[in-house]
């Protein structure tokens, strides 16, 4: 059970809406904005021994992650529960390409979630080439277990309107980004879930968990963080460190910057936060900053991090994202005598290498 704790939550419309409520949190009385904001060898190897002798019994393996009591399909498509929306605003700026919305849907307490998992929407209408209902879509939740309300009854998502033009020369929309970022206070949505269990936090409070994340692949680290840093739980206090690396196109592309500044000034000593801006910022050879430019420049300091037990990896974005960082561990590794392919596996093994990337 969490201790609560008042805290205002700013989020800025054409209407400026503010939500007060009761929420679990480190800060008291404090502001939280989702607003536009200007840019700104000695190696211990993991091994199995085995010889000759009688196998052993099975042991049955025992997790790493938060994973006791997790609920997952609750909800399915055929029979969804009906939430509402609650609040939906735009946290990129004008000049951003492409807009990236924060939404808020009640749950009444009906969809019992945890930090870094999903829930999925069906769309309203008819999809025109089936003649059928919309399929669901599946989105990382982007709110704490408690809710961005801190009552347990609502649950978040963070969402870019996906917008293209086909070979065609015609422009096409997604069907669930844009029904999501189209909707009101007020109107019905269609959820299923909650699904997965890739992305839930470690156990141990004492942990170095390292957040990759592209655009809205933030969602479930913005959860992470929440409990982290703004949160007090009888049973979970994060002492260790929490390195989140964010990348993005432009400065007006940074999402829950504010958030994240908070939380640092909060935490300064369990909390980096690294940003990758491609378009604006360059590193000493002049290339662009994607996110793996920005890690390669803490490479042996990570490398480090990633040989200890208690050091958990989360990879959330586009998929492209996945072979760029692959690389960089890939390098590390060789210098130490160390197949990189193998040692991830083993660390997925133990839940200590997550990946969730589309």
């Amino acid at each position: 059970m969490a201790a609560a704790v008042s805290v205002a939550v700013s989020l800025p419309s054409s209407k400026s809406t503010l939500l007060t409520s009761t929420r679990t949190s480190l800060v008291s009385q404090d502001r939280l904005s989702f607003t536009k904001v200007p840019y700104y060898k000695n190696v211990s190897i993991r091994a199995q021994v085995t010889t000759e002798a009688e196998a052993p019994a099975k042991v049955e393996k025992i997790s790493k992650k938060q994973e006791e009591g997790v609920v997952t399909n609750k909800y399915r498509p055929k029979e969804p529960y009906i939430g509402r929306c609650l609040l939906n605003t735009k946290i990129t700026g004008d000049d951003a390409p492409g807009e990236t919305w924060h939404m808020v849907f009640s749950t009444e307490g009906e969809i019992p979630y945890r930090e870094g998992q999903s829930i999925g929407v069906i769309p309203d209408g008819i999809d025109p080439k089936s003649g059928k209902p919309h399929k669901l879509r599946l989105y990382s939740i982007a709110s704490s277990a408690i809710g961005d309300f801190g009552d347990s009854k609502t649950v978040s998502l963070c969402v870019k309107r996906l917008v293209y033009t086909n070979d065609k020369g015609e422009e096409v929309k997604g069907v669930c980004s844009n029904f999501l970022c189209d909707l009101k206070p007020g109107a019905e949505v269609q959820i299923t879930g909650p699904v997965g269990k890739e992305m839930l936090m470690p156990k141990d409070p004492n942990a170095t968990i390292i957040m990759l994340a592209t655009g809205t692949g933030i969602a479930p680290f913005r959860s992470f963080m929440w409990k982290m840093f703004f949160e007090k739980h009888e049973d979970y206090q994060f002492n260790g460190l929490a390195w989140l690396f964010l990348g993005v196109p432009t400065s007006s592309s940074l999402l829950y910057k504010e958030e994240f500044e908070k939380m640092k000034e909060l935490r300064p000593d369990n909390l980096r936060v690294d940003f990758a801006v491609s378009r604006e910022q360059t590193n000493e050879k002049g290339e662009k900053m994607y996110i793996q430019t920005r890690m390669a420049q803490y490479d042996r300091e990570l490398w480090e991090l990633l040989k200890k037990d208690n050091t958990f990896v989360y990879m959330c974005g586009l998929k492209g994202m996945e072979k760029g960082i692959d690389d960089i561990m890939c390098t590390l590794a060789a210098e130490d005598g160390i197949d990189w392919a193998t040692y991830k596996k083993q660390l997925k093994k133990e839940g200590q290498w997550n990946v969730e990337v589309y």
